[in-house]
């Protein structure tokens, strides 16, 4: 039964770093991050005429985004990157850098692994991690910039200290490890879980029994150094006195200005969000209740639950609302499932009730691994600029003449929020020496509306990336076209394929070229019965025609 427990152990690194490899580019919500970790690796950090040095070549000044944000995290994924890229090439250096962020949060999911078995033992952590690795969103999102996921692995670490029964000291020494943890997530990452460390702090006080003057002084601390570390480092890098988080409190909670980005019911949290993190439908609906309610699991279950929905309670009053926001609850929750599944499967010889709710939840695994495993398939069709500028710079290097040395390429807007970056445009750094047969691939992300509305701008590119053909002024032939996902559709026998020869959308680049191709397939099986990804047009790969140059024909 080792095998097994080191099985479930690997699973958790191997399936993050898989869905890395599926859907391996990003969205706007992570540039940030990967725009940061980027310029740190390219430019290093200047030590002599630094507001010009930064200014002039760090993207944060020219896209600085909603609210500033921190830079720890780019420093210690450029530093832990760094020599693995030097090993394998700086083209793969966004695959690395999002590669170690999965697997520092993978280290501490298995710390917390860890931990589950020796506070309720080895079966109670199998059906931990049986029900971790059929969760979409964690594997997901673990390799993902995103500050929620910086500040991941130190709210899973924190969990993981306040698990199971023990002394009076070891029980003291969790709570304030706990609370050292969720001190530095929310005063460099994510404001937000100030709230959790009031809950799980008001849960030591309340049931735990731990007296307030024994969590102070760890607070303080911490709360202390992550201040030495982020404002000077922020400052440095925005060049003006800045905490982020500070900044980031007061823009969405006194300001409210996150509701700009859309409001959701008080209630989305409990019914729509952790549903979908938690994935199975029986953790939610039975084993966490149950683990709470039945009385051989609620004193395990309590430190896990109760301060994880006290949590999401408290946050839920913010009118904007994200799944993201709330990852963190995902370990605790997860653990207290399989508190219950292990307690039920334990008794399924006892009674008909045990065996067939043992039954039922071995489905819901299987279940709940194909549901993840579905959605893994249709969010990695969702990165259509990522991959049309992958497209794109392979079609011009195959097609272009030997004497082209250099292209001007314009990238519009939903381009560059659905996986167009830094790492992308410059698989080499601008100091590295490049094959001299190598095309030098200039970029714009102009997003004036002014600006794009003028003739004279166009004429600088030979190439554009454009979600909408028709505001691309002069003249341009579509050389091709990357399709995104558009929901599920059902096509029955007879129904004729989409297409479109003088669009070009029958040059479709990328992921839905292989859905066209797996349609096609699937159709031919079973008399033209498809049901599957709808893929729509997302982002035209446009070329300039020269003067007395011609549309070529496209062709299949």
């Amino acid at each position: 039964m080792a095998a097994l427990d080191l099985l479930l152990s690997l699973a958790i690194p191997i399936l993050i770093v898989v869905h890395l490899l599926v859907a391996p580019y990003t969205k706007v919500e992570e540039s940030f991050n990967i725009q940061a970790t980027h310029d740190i690796l390219v430019y290093g950090t200047p030590t002599t005429d630094i507001y010009q040095q930064l200014s002039s070549k760090y993207d944060h000044f020219d896209f600085p985004g909603a609210v500033p944000r921190t830079f720890i995290g780019p420093v210690l994924l450029a530093g832990f990157s760094q020599p693995i890229i030097a090993l394998v090439g700086f083209r793969h250096a966004q695959l690395v850098v999002r590669g170690v962020l999965g697997l520092l949060n993978a280290a501490a999911l298995l710390v917390f692994k860890a931990n589950v078995e020796r506070a309720f033992g080895r079966a109670a952590a199998r059906w931990y991690a049986a029900l971790q690795l059929c969760q979409f969103h964690v594997l997901f999102y673990a390799s993902r910039t995103l500050p929620n996921m910086f500040a991941f692995g130190l709210t899973t670490l924190a969990f993981s200290q306040i698990l199971g029964p023990s002394d009076g000291k070891t029980r003291v020494w969790g709570y304030r490890v706990a609370i050292a943890n969720l001190t530095i997530a929310a005063a460099v990452f994510r404001s937000e879980l100030a709230i959790l460390l009031v809950t799980v702090t008001l849960y030591s006080l309340a049931l735990s029994h731990i007296p307030l003057r024994r969590m102070i002084p760890t607070f303080l601390v911490f709360f202390t150094v992550s201040l030495l570390l982020t404002i000077p480092i922020d400052s440095y890098f925005w060049q003006k006195p800045l905490w982020p988080e500070l900044w980031g409190f007061y823009y969405n909670a006194i300001l409210g200005s996150s509701s700009e980005w859309g409001v959701s019911p008080w209630h989305y949290y409990f019914t729509s969000a952790i549903p979908k993190i938690l994935t199975n439908p029986l953790s939610t609906a039975v084993l966490v209740p149950y683990a709470l309610w039945n009385a051989g699991t609620r004193k395990q279950a309590g430190p896990l639950v109760i301060p994880s929905l006290l949590f999401v309670a408290i946050y839920s009053i913010q009118p904007h609302k994200e799944a993201r926001f709330i990852f963190y609850v995902a370990p605790p929750l997860t653990a207290a499932a399989a508190l219950s599944a292990n307690y039920i499967f334990m008794r399924r010889n006892k009674t008909v009730i045990f065996s067939l709710a043992s039954v039922a939840i071995l489905g819901s695994l299987l279940i709940s691994f194909a549901i993840s495993t579905t959605m893994l398939v249709v969010s990695s069709l969702n990165y259509p600029g990522g991959e049309a500028l992958s497209e794109l710079c392979d079609l011009v290097k195959s097609s272009s003449s030997p004497d082209l040395q250099t292209v001007m390429v314009h990238t519009d807007v939903l381009s560059c929020m659905t996986g167009v970056t830094l790492f992308g445009q410059h698989p080499y750094p601008p100091n590295d020496l490049r094959p001299a047969s190598e095309i030098a691939f200039h970029y714009d992300k102009t997003e004036d509306e002014g600006t794009l509305r003028s003739p004279e701008f166009w004429g600088k590119f030979d190439y554009v990336l454009a979600e909408d053909p028709r505001k691309v002024m002069g003249p341009w032939e579509i050389v091709g076209v990357v399709e995104g996902f558009a929901g599920i559709e059902l096509v029955k026998p007879g129904t004729a394929s989409k297409g479109d020869i003088e669009s070009g959308q029958d040059r479709v680049f990328g992921r839905g070229s292989l859905v066209r191709r797996v349609k096609d397939s699937v159709r031919g099986l079973t008399g033209g019965w498809w049901i599957g990804p709808r893929m729509e047009p997302r982002i035209h790969m446009l070329r300039r025609l020269r003067e007395g140059e011609a549309r070529r024909a496209v062709t299949e």
